[in-house]
């Protein structure tokens, strides 16, 4: 990947890296675009159902969720710097 296109993706997230660490993603993401592109190219591969948790444990017992105590509205806001209309307001980290 482009350099430019990352340090356009990384200024949309409001962070900077130095050239060194530029270059090292760009390798990663080159990395990453070929195995994907390997993996298109399986047989059948479309017919595999997508893993969502890498270690599938079918006897595992959930508990239920239980209501307990809970922080009313103006609780929670006494603790937040800043607040608008009962919501906790806080800086914008993407563009």
């Amino acid at each position: 990947m482009e350099k430019a296109k990352l340090k356009d993706l990384a200024g949309k997230l409001m962070f900077d890296m130095s050239d060194q660490e530029y270059e090292t993603l760009s390798k990663e993401f080159d990395f990453f675009l070929a195995q994907m592109k390997k993996i298109e190219k399986l047989d059948h591969i479309t017919e595999v159902e997508p893993m969502t948790f890498p270690f599938a444990n079918k006897n595992a017992e959930l508990r239920e969720d239980e209501i307990g105590d809970y922080l009313t509205v103006d609780e929670v806001l006494s603790n937040a710097k800043s607040h608008l209309k009962d919501q906790v307001k806080v800086p914008k980290v993407v563009e």
